[in-house]
């Protein structure tokens, strides 16, 4: 099962979703998954081209469940109803949606966030961080006939002002309020939509934020544990809000990141 090994058990067992993100061995995306498969689940994974199927098939491959990958771009409709239309080819209807899929300009994380965020960066911001999410879950809740639960990926950013954050943060806050209005107009066919909000971690999205190796060593000195966000524990939170174990809990974003989001000042030492 790669690096992170997680507790067998059958959590999962007979359900199937679609899990929407990942990049690589280090995605969080990927230590959810792993969660879901040891837990019994059926997966497919989207991926946006060739490249990156090449780069993540391996993984998918060293699952015990069935390798199951499908195509989608998120910006593009004709791919999103033909990644849509397979799964229900496949399997006819789905229980969960896994959606961790991000991206800004690289110039427009760093530095000033008035100055730097332009127009086009915005709307693609917007798109791909935010819309995403509500364009796959309306697909998947077509899919849900017997309900079902939804989770996407979301940081601090989206509350506080971080350094070099800039226009993610403002679509992470969009991401975040589209969750709430998601589980609202689906809650009536019990389908649950969250959000999980990740600390600091070692993935390609944080590698892509100016500074974003002080974040990692902020989050672990001001937070209340004391420690790095661990991928057990997000992997872990997912697992609570995607299986029946969190039953009536829709419209969260939950934090994942040693109690990092609750702290206004850190620890002073006494001498200081």
């Amino acid at each position: 099962m790669s690096d992170t090994v997680f507790p067998a058990g059958e959590l999962m067992k007979g359900k199937r979703g679609l899990v929407m993100g990942v990049a690589n061995k280090n995605s969080i995306a990927w230590g959810i998954a792993q969660q879901l498969a040891a837990q019994g689940a059926e997966i497919a994974f989207s991926y946006q081209d060739e490249a990156l199927e090449r780069r993540v098939r391996p993984l998918v491959e060293s699952l015990p469940c069935e390798p199951f990958m499908v195509q989608a771009d998120v910006t593009n409709d004709e791919s999103m109803d033909a990644c849509f239309k397979a799964l229900e080819d496949k399997w006819g209807t789905i229980d969960f949606l896994v959606h961790a899929i991000a991206f800004a300009g690289k110039d427009e994380l760093v530095g000033s966030f008035t100055e730097n965020t332009t127009r086009e960066g915005w709307r693609r911001a917007m798109d791909i961080s935010a819309f995403s999410f509500v364009d796959a879950g309306k697909r998947a809740s077509h899919l849900m006939p017997n309900g079902g639960s939804m989770v996407t990926l979301t940081y601090l950013g989206s509350e506080r002002v971080v350094p070099s954050y800039n226009v993610m943060g403002v679509a992470k806050a969009a991401l975040e309020a589209s969750t709430r209005y998601m589980a609202r107009d689906l809650g009536p066919k019990d389908i649950r939509v969250n959000a999980l909000s990740a600390g600091p971690m070692r993935t390609l999205a944080m590698a892509g934020i100016s500074g974003g190796k002080a974040l990692m060593r902020t989050g672990r000195e001001w937070s209340m544990m004391k420690q790095d966000t661990k991928m057990e524990g997000v992997a872990g939170a997912a697992l609570y809000l995607l299986s029946d174990l969190g039953f009536s809990c829709t419209g969260e974003t939950l934090h994942v990141d040693a109690g990092f989001h609750a702290v206004a000042v850190p620890s002073m030492d006494d001498d200081d």
